[in-house]
């Protein structure tokens, strides 16, 4: 039996399929993210304390005072006299006047100042002005240039005395020490402004704010003491 030859020719190459490549992953392109916005500073700082943009904070404020602390009130100045004695400023009335015009009703003050070292010295005075603060200080500088230095027995007045002026009519008697003042509103303040602490007093006629005022501060003028009547007459006083 012949054998058979297998030539190289015949023999069926084996091929190994082609290796498929390996799928490669897409990577993702990168974004960049915006950088946050910086956190807005409050100007007024935060409520009850820490130091905002507007200067440090106080307790229980609202961000700090811009002026740099808190307020401080002024005293009020204190006014004297060419002697040095402090002058007290009473407003006893203030009337509104209102005159018409083209535009409709134009209205005006007036203050009744009375002004009064209480040792002997007092005025009365009047100011007018479109506004009550302004009558007000027109009326006190007033008074001030119209004090008068008036004679007193001590804490009362030396004798009676009755004065008249224009309707208005006062008169003043001197108390006992522990009266006090008898007197009403406008007769009140004038005794009070002069030092006098014990007198007895009646205003008659007129109930005029200023004419008893005025009355007043005419009866006061009027008081003579023992001395100056004794001075006066050319004589000694025992």
């Amino acid at each position: 039996m012949a054998e058979e030859t297998i030539t190289p020719s015949e023999t069926s190459a084996t091929v190994a399929p082609a290796a498929e490549a390996a799928p490669v992953a897409a990577t993702p392109a990168t974004t960049t993210a915006p950088a946050p916005a910086p956190a807005r500073q409050n100007d007024r700082g935060p409520r009850g304390g820490g130091g905002g943009g507007r200067g440090p904070g106080g307790p229980g404020g609202r961000g700090g005072n811009r002026r740099g602390g808190p307020r401080e009130r002024r005293a009020p100045a204190v006014v004297t006299d060419s002697e040095g004695n402090e002058l007290t400023e009473k407003v006893v009335f203030i009337n509104r006047s209102s005159k018409v015009v083209k535009g409709g009703r134009r209205f005006g003050f007036s203050a009744l100042v009375v002004t009064g070292n209480r040792k002997g010295g007092v005025g009365v005075g009047i100011g007018k002005a479109r506004e009550v603060v302004t009558a007000i200080q027109k009326g006190n500088e007033d008074a001030r240039r119209e004090m008068v230095k008036v004679s007193l027995h001590g804490a009362t007045l030396p004798h009676e005395v009755y004065s008249i002026y224009d309707g208005a009519r006062v008169l003043l008697r001197p108390a006992s020490p522990g009266t006090g003042i008898i007197a009403g509103k406008t007769v009140r303040a004038v005794l009070e402004s002069a030092g006098v602490r014990d007198v007895l007093s009646k205003s008659l006629g007129s109930n005029n704010p200023a004419n008893v005022a005025k009355a007043t501060m005419q009866a006061l003028q009027s008081l003579r003491l023992r001395e100056d009547v004794y001075k006066a007459r050319g004589k000694k006083t025992d």
